[in-house]
C-alpha cells in the first residue's frame, strides 16, 4: 500500500509539473536536440528538389573572412509528413509554407515550441515562384537570424561561466565589463590596450581605446590604420620587425551592426604577422562610449594553422556582443531582424 501511494504521488507530481507554465513555457520542455548551427528544413519535394532550390542555397553559404571554406550550416531535410516527433525536437528549424492561401510572402518565428532551447522559422508564401525570388533576395536575414540564435545560446554558457579573472582586469583596465571563455587564461595589457589567449594561443581576445573624433572614425579605411597601428605596438613577433597586421585591406568587409540597441561597426578580414608565416582570421566591434568620449575596440583573432577555424571564430564573435560599456546596462540577448515577426505561444504576453 505504501509502494503504490509513493507511485501515486510521484505520480502526481509529474502531471502537475507537466501542467505548470512559466511565460506559457512547460516546466518539463525536452532539451532541444541538433549539434551549433544545424538546421531542420520542413520542405515538401517541388520546393527543395526545384531547378534553383533557392533556400537550399541560401542555408549553404560559406562563413564570411575565413581563410577557406567552411560552412555556415550543417543542413538537414524533411518532407512534411514525416516532421513528427524526434524531428521536432532540433534546436533550429525552417519550416516552409507554399499554399494559395497567402497573398505574399513573409518570414516569422517562435520560441521553444517542442524543445528548448529552439527557433522555428516559418516563411509562408502563395506560390513557388514567390517563394524562391523571396528567399533570395533576404537570403542574409535568414543566416544573420540563425546565427545570432546560436550566438545567443554560446552568450547564455558565457552568462553563467566566464573569466572573472579577465572581467576584473578590462573592469579595472576600461571600466567595462566583457564575457570571455574561460580557457582563454593568459593575458597581458598594455597602454589602453589588453589581451587574452589560450595557452596554445589558437583563440585570442584584444581591446583597445581612442579617442572619439567623429563619425569618419568608423570607415574601413580608418579602422585598419587604428588597427595596424595598435597591433604593431603590442603584439610584436618574436624577432625584431615582426608584428601584427591585416594581411589584405580589400579583403576586409565591414558594416554596421546593432549591440545591445546601440551603434557598432563590425569589420571581418584576416590577420597576418609581418615577415612571419603566422596568420588568421578575426573579427571586431567598435562601438562609441559616448560618456568618456572614446571608441571602444573589441576584436577576436584566431591561429590555428591547418586546421578549421569556423567555431572558434564564431565563440569569439558571440563573446564581443557581451561587452558592457560603463553605465550600460546587461541586455538579454542579442536582437533578431526587427522585420520577422514572433509568434507568441498561448498564456505568452503579446
Amino acid at each position: 500500500m505504501k509502494r503504490f501511494a509513493f507511485y501515486l504521488s510521484f505520480m502526481l507530481a509529474v502531471l502537475s509539473l507537466a501542467s505548470c507554465r512559466e511565460g506559457g513555457k512547460s516546466m518539463i520542455t525536452p532539451v532541444a536536440s541538433g549539434r551549433p548551427y544545424e538546421i531542420l528544413v520542413v520542405a515538401d519535394d517541388k520546393c527543395w528538389m526545384s531547378p534553383d532550390s533557392a533556400l537550399f542555397h541560401v542555408l549553404d553559404t560559406d562563413v564570411p573572412g575565413l581563410p577557406q571554406s567552411e560552412r555556415s550550416f550543417r543542413i538537414s531535410r524533411v518532407r512534411p509528413d514525416y516532421f513528427e516527433r524526434g524531428m521536432r525536437l532540433f534546436r533550429n528549424i525552417i519550416i516552409v509554407d507554399i499554399q494559395d492561401i497567402y497573398t505574399q510572402t513573409k518570414f516569422k518565428y517562435s520560441r521553444d515550441v517542442y524543445s528548448s532551447p529552439q527557433m522555428i522559422m516559418s516563411i509562408q508564401s502563395p506560390n513557388q515562384k514567390d517563394f524562391a525570388e523571396y528567399v533570395s533576395k533576404h537570403g542574409q536575414v535568414i543566416v544573420d537570424f540563425f546565427t545570432r540564435a546560436e550566438m545567443n545560446r554560446e552568450v547564455s554558457q558565457l552568462k553563467t561561466k566566464h573569466s572573472e579573472v579577465i572581467s576584473a582586469k578590462v573592469g579595472s583596465q576600461f571600466d567595462c565589463d566583457v564575457w570571455l571563455p574561460v580557457e582563454l587564461n593568459s593575458y597581458k595589457t598594455g597602454e589602453q590596450f589588453f589581451w587574452a589567449s589560450t595557452q596554445l594561443n589558437d583563440m585570442n581576445f584584444v581591446m583597445y581605446s581612442y579617442p572619439y573624433t567623429d563619425k569618419q572614425t568608423f570607415t574601413k579605411a580608418y579602422f585598419i590604420h587604428k588597427r595596424d597601428s595598435v597591433m604593431q605596438i603590442n603584439l610584436p613577433g618574436s624577432e625584431e620587425g615582426m608584428y601584427m597586421q591585416t594581411a589584405d585591406s580589400s579583403f576586409v568587409s565591414v558594416r554596421n551592426i546593432a549591440v545591445k540597441g546601440d551603434y557598432a561597426f563590425e569589420a571581418r578580414g584576416l590577420w597576418e604577422m609581418k615577415n612571419d608565416a603566422m596568420g588568421g582570421p578575426f573579427v571586431a566591434h567598435a562601438r562609441v562610449d559616448r560618456a568618456n568620449g572614446r571608441v571602444i575596440v573589441v576584436e577576436g583573432f584566431v591561429y590555428n594553422p591547418g586546421k578549421l577555424k569556423r567555431d572558434q571564430i564564431r565563440k569569439l564573435n558571440a563573446a564581443l556582443y557581451t561587452l558592457k560599456l560603463p553605465s550600460e546596462k546587461e541586455a538579454p540577448e542579442i536582437t533578431v531582424d526587427q522585420s520577422i515577426a514572433e509568434e507568441k505561444k498561448e498564456g505568452e504576453q503579446k
